[in-house]
């Protein structure tokens, strides 16, 4: 029976209960599914210690010694067994929390003893450690590196340590010895040079030396990148003929006058090459279908507008839908300005507009007498109906769901040019998996003018001195942001800081105003107080992360970051952004406890380094993982990745586009005999995915 097809319950050493919790915690059903399940990591155990030879507690040790004595401490749940341990020289202890009555110590005995040192008053021991009779152990055939496997706390209730499950994969080898069906055709192999399949699952769990290990990983991760790749590829390649772009080629009146004449600032080279790459797209003929990534403050709203403008040229109306009613009034405000004196009409609709308004609105958007429309999800009702919707810009476009964007396509006959923006900078890595059918454009520099926010850490300690600081700059006319942590909905906690925060601040700042927003609020008392802190009415807004995306108040020149160490890197730079919005000097101040992690330290070195928000994302890409990240988090990456990793293999992953990209140039369907494998292997894969390339 083949590998795919044993259920896994009839497996040696597995049975209905663990089959079970396999099934509960792992998804695994195969023994084909158990063999990818891969190890996390891998123990040398080639090697034998001198008792003296043990210098740190981050290594695995194996001494052959035996037991001098032991004895039995404390009782019942308390009960200890401790144990002194000989090689013949030194002497280390051996200590049991657990299991102590079915351990049988023998003296005299060779034992092969293993596992972590601690160090502990002044000399070197290891708690629970495996024990081996030296005499059952074939020292000839010993496994050099030791696989260990990720187990849940249910696994381990069930017996199924890592230790229980090297045992029952170690079962499935001699059916690997025959082979089994590859899942790469073997000129693709020989071209990347990689391991075939039965080879690299043997050394990916019981592998000789680390050579081997390094290659049976490398075929793993290219094939897991490989066909994510294809399948991301494939799908942009038959939205590219299924959909037939409207063609905008003009650049018109609209366009032209507002460029000459009403242009609020000199654009950037960065704005110019992007807004270029975007008219290409427009007259291209096929859909467009581009991310626009851009630092806040880096001045995406203006290229946003100016290519609506190309698509009034061309006789298309625009949609830009953003994820809360304050940025949806921020667009407005901010586009009504720009387009002042000028004959493009632009209007809101968002939840808060009155049935009157709607009918309005409406009506005018049907005759084509608004050229612009911005608003919330509300766009996406039924009731919206275009003239003749060409192009749609999606804000932040991470906050909607899937469904809620795909609803924008049916605004029109054919669908319209898609532009998504986001001031969530994306590592590239990750931006050609969640976003691969996408093409990218970047503006990667902030209009002239604009002063680096400078970023300072401090502790709790330092409160005083950060009180007068900002004392000075309430003075000076400035305004002030104070965040603490997002509040959930069972932490009472994060809600009891906020209000103690509040209150804090109006104690410290007498004769300010002080307001506070949190996303428990209604919509409309939110507003208000937002609206209050951008008017200059309070001198102090006391938040959570709501503002994160947000109001546009340029007098604000401090952003204070409470409990600093409980935001991961984007989210801090994102809060960074609501300042230095203006002319003046603006600050960051990132206040923590004294003592912090060396992940947290590392952390908040990165924000005082640098302003440049790729740098951030990518190094919050390696301190979290893609799954965490501003923007994935809300509903995950569209895939699993089993062991590849987008942190750390981005050539290999460039690799794998590369070579799907030639494949699908010379065979865009699979038709080809020599393509069968891939197209087989991607029906497979589409049980478990999600088809992002008609969903942005």
């Amino acid at each position: 029976m083949e590998l795919s097809e044993r259920d896994i319950t009839y497996l040696p050493g597995v049975g209905p209960k663990r089959a079970a919790t396999l099934k509960k915690e792992l998804h695994v059903n195969t023994a084909l599914d158990l063999l990818y399940v891969f190890p996390y990591k891998y123990i040398d155990r080639s090697r034998f210690y001198k008792i003296r030879e043990i210098e740190d507690t981050e290594t695995y040790v194996q001494i052959i010694g035996e037991f001098l004595d032991w004895q039995v401490l404390g009782a019942g749940k308390s009960q200890r067994l401790s144990a002194r341990f000989t090689d013949g020289n030194d002497i280390i202890e051996a200590v049991w929390f657990k299991g102590v009555q079915y351990l049988k110590l023998q003296k005299g005995v060779k034992y092969i003893l293993f596992g972590k040192p601690s160090y502990y008053n002044h000399s070197y021991n290891i708690v629970h450690p495996e024990l081996e009779l030296l005499s059952s152990v074939n020292m000839e055939t010993r496994q050099g590196l030791e696989p260990h496997y990720n187990t849940s706390g249910e696994m381990k209730a069930g017996w199924l340590n890592s230790k229980a499950m090297r045992k029952i994969i170690s079962g499935l080898m001699p059916d690997l010895k025959n082979g089994i069906p590859d899942t790469l055709p073997l000129s693709l192999r020989e071209q990347y040079h990689l391991m075939d399949l039965t080879q690299s699952l043997v050394n990916i769990h019981f592998p000789k030396n680390v050579t081997l290990l390094k290659k049976a990983r490398e075929r793993l991760k290219f094939e897991e990148l490989f066909y994510i790749q294809l399948q991301i590829l494939r799908h942009m390649k038959r939205r590219e003929q299924q959909y037939a772009g409207l063609s905008m080629p003009r650049v018109g009146a609209a366009f032209n006058d507002f460029y000459y004449n009403h242009l609020p600032f000199p654009l950037t080279n960065a704005q110019k090459r992007v807004i270029k790459e975007i008219q290409a797209d427009l007259r291209s003929g096929k859909q467009m279908n581009r991310l626009l990534q851009g630092d806040v403050g880096s001045g995406k709203t203006l290229v946003a507008l100016m290519c609506a403008l190309l698509a009034k040229d061309n006789g298309y109306q625009t949609c830009i839908m953003a994820p809360t009613e304050i940025l949806a009034n921020q667009h407005m405000e901010t586009l009504s300005q720009m387009l002042s004196g000028t004959q493009t009409t632009v209007a809101l609709l968002t939840g808060s507009t009155t049935k009157k308004q709607r009918e309005a609105l409406h009506a005018a958007l049907l005759a084509g007498q608004i050229d612009i429309l911005v608003g919330t999800h509300a766009l996406i009702e039924d009731t919206v109906q275009f003239s003749n919707l060409g192009l749609v810009i999606v804000d932040e476009q991470h906050r909607f769901g899937v469904a809620q964007r795909a609803k924008l396509w049916t605004k029109n006959i054919n669908p319209p040019h898609v532009l998504v923006m986001t001031a969530t900078p994306i590592p590239r890595t990750l931006a050609m998996t969640v976003y691969g059918d996408l093409s990218v454009s970047v503006i990667d520099e902030l209009p002239p003018g604009r002063k680096p926010i400078q970023t300072l850490h401090y502790t709790q300690l330092r409160r005083d001195s950060i009180n007068r600081f900002l004392r000075q700059e309430i003075d000076k006319g400035r305004q002030v942001y104070v965040v603490y942590p997002l509040i959930e909905e069972n932490k009472k906690s994060d809600l009891v800081d906020l209000e103690n925060g509040y209150n804090y601040m109006r104690e410290h700042f007498p004769g300010c105003k002080v307001s506070m927003v949190h996303g428990k609020m209604k919509a409309k008392e939110k507003d208000m107080h937002m609206q209050a802190f951008a008017s200059g009415e309070t001198q102090i807004l006391v938040a959570t992360t709501v503002i994160e995306v947000g109001v546009n108040v340029p007098n604000a020149s401090v952003m204070v970051v409470e409990n600093a160490e409980r935001f991961g890197l984007s989210q801090l730079h994102q809060l960074r952004g609501r300042v230095g919005r203006g002319a003046e000097q603006s600050y960051c101040i990132l206040l923590t406890r004294v003592e912090l992690s060396k992940d947290t330290r590392k952390k908040m070195d990165i924000m005082v380094a640098t302003n440049d928000g790729f740098r951030i994302a990518e190094a919050d890409l390696q301190l979290r993982g893609p799954g965490d990240l501003e923007g994935t988090q809300q509903s995950g990456l569209p895939f699993d990745l089993k062991i590849a990793s987008l942190s750390t293999d981005g050539q290999l992953l460039e690799l794998a586009r590369s070579a799907a990209s030639d494949i699908l140039e010379e065979d865009p369907e699979l038709e080809l005999e020599k393509n069968r494998m891939y197209k087989s292997q991607l029906s497979k894969l589409k049980q478990h995915t999600v088809n992002w390339a008609d969903i942005s």
